[in-house]
């Protein structure tokens, strides 16, 4: 799918997103997920062409076939596979899908869900010059996002934020480093205490804890651990460290609904702060971050945004819309809440498999990109 805009960050630009999507079928119901990965290794070490492989060697022969309870048995069947969250989250999460159609339930109800409406933010990549940037977060305030993210990395930083912090002295303000820092820079975060961030996201190294909360224990503004944070464990490990003091939850990166669940609720023993983040995912994506982030947990406003902001066309119906208070309206109908476009991903589709049982159940893997 093409992006509207090109979406920079510190490890490169995006112009175009490649999407793989998995379709599971049962008890004639149909679930969808979406693999939130990345083409290359730059985020994690998972790109589009190790999940097809994963989930075509290994995941999918763990699941086809199976009875199971639900999403959350689903999930441990396919842990002895280390790793590969993104690939496993997509399997898992369609078969959530479906666990809620079953139970006539609306996806967020089925996690545990309580909240009717999301808080959203925005995130924002790195632009070409501060003019540009400028007018994109005055866009952004006017539509009603609650905050505003910006993608920051070394040499487009301290300077940058201070002119963003001038023009609008009011707003929620966070910066996301992407792990483009090191220890060594702490005196560079610590300038950035007298801005009012609401938080500065990753600023070390992708897999790393400690120096987090080394760097945390320098600085008055709150860290937001992501690329980090893998799993419960992880989670676990960073909370009993001081490594933060919120928490980003991605689906895809911690491997499906059942450990999202679980690092929610020690964020909430913890009394940390979590939140929703993205990855500019489609809308089959972009509906499962908005049924996750209904648990109360979720306290601040996350990258969750309408469709419109990265695709001209998405393929789900109706299209992810953001009211002017900055919220999204959660769906009210079984499963995900929203339909899938199947002509539309059909005719984006460039490379498909399809797996049956005798059981009669079925899972697809589609690849779409527009040409």
């Amino acid at each position: 799918m093409s992006l509207k805009a090109p979406y920079e960050t510190s490890a490169g630009t995006e112009w175009d997103r490649r999407v793989l999507l998995v379709q599971v079928m049962s008890e004639g119901l149909c679930g969808w997920g979406e693999v939130t990965v990345d083409q290359t290794p730059s985020f994690t070490s998972e790109t589009t062409d190790t999940a097809w492989h994963i989930l075509s060697d290994f995941l999918v022969p763990m699941i086809l076939g199976k009875t199971v309870s639900g999403g959350e048995e689903a999930g441990r069947l396919m842990h002895s596979v280390r790793g590969h969250e993104m690939a496993r989250a997509a399997l898992e999460n369609a078969i959530w899908d479906i666990e809620a159609q079953r139970n006539g339930l609306p996806l967020g109800v089925q996690l545990g869900g309580t909240l009717c409406e999301i808080p959203c933010g925005a995130a924002l990549g790195i632009q070409q010059n501060l003019d540009t940037l400028l007018n994109k977060v005055r866009d952004d305030v006017e539509a009603g996002y609650q905050r505003v993210k910006l993608k920051i990395k070394p040499g487009h930083d301290i300077q940058v934020i201070r002119q963003v912090r001038r023009a609008f002295p009011d707003i929620n303000l966070m910066v996301d480093c992407n792990s483009s820092y090191l220890l060594a820079h702490a005196a560079l975060f610590q300038a950035l205490d007298d801005f009012g961030l609401m938080m500065i996201e990753q600023p070390l190294w992708w897999d790393g804890i400690l120096d987090h909360a080394k760097l945390q224990a320098q600085l008055r503004t709150p860290i937001c651990l992501d690329e980090s944070v893998r799993n419960a464990h992880l989670a676990q490990e960073a909370i009993e460290m001081k490594a933060c003091k919120i928490m980003n939850i991605k689906l895809g990166r911690v491997g499906g609904h059942s450990t999202a669940r679980k690092v929610h609720d020690l964020c909430v023993e913890a009394n940390m702060p979590a939140w929703c983040g993205g990855m500019l995912e489609s809308g089959i994506g972009r509906a499962h971050n908005i049924a996750m982030s209904t648990l109360p947990g979720f306290v601040l406003p996350g990258d969750v945004s309408a469709s419109q902001r990265y695709w001209d066309e998405d393929i789900i119906e109706p299209e992810v819309e953001v009211t002017s208070r900055g919220t999204i309206d959660v769906p009210r109908s079984a499963g995900l809440g929203y339909t899938v476009r199947q002509e539309l991903v059909e005719k984006l589709t460039v490379r498909h498999r399809q797996w049956k049982s005798s059981l009669q159940s079925s899972i697809g893997a589609v690849g779409a990109v527009v040409s």
